[in-house]
């Protein structure tokens, strides 16, 4: 009996989707492991609370069952 050694189509492309899948789950785990970036270039966008100047309340509608500015600021526009 012979046989023959070739790979067939299908078997060639579950071969690069299995190596594909094994590199994004390599990928993923590398970047879970990596060290996460500090908190301080965060905290230097926002002023310090010594300078903030208070800003009066929000005007809210008669309507405005949320205590949220941005989410009345939503319905109010859409």
């Amino acid at each position: 009996m012979r046989t023959h050694a070739t790979i067939s189509g299908s078997e060639l492309l579950l071969g690069v989707i299995a190596i594909r899948l094994a590199v994004l789950v390599v990928v993923g785990w590398s970047l879970t492991l990596l060290p996460r970036p500090s908190r301080e270039s965060e905290a230097a966008c926002f002023p310090s609370p010594a300078t903030r100047i208070d800003a009066p309340p929000a005007l809210q509608m008669a309507g405005s069952r949320s205590g949220d500015p941005a989410f009345d600021d939503m319905l109010r526009h859409d």
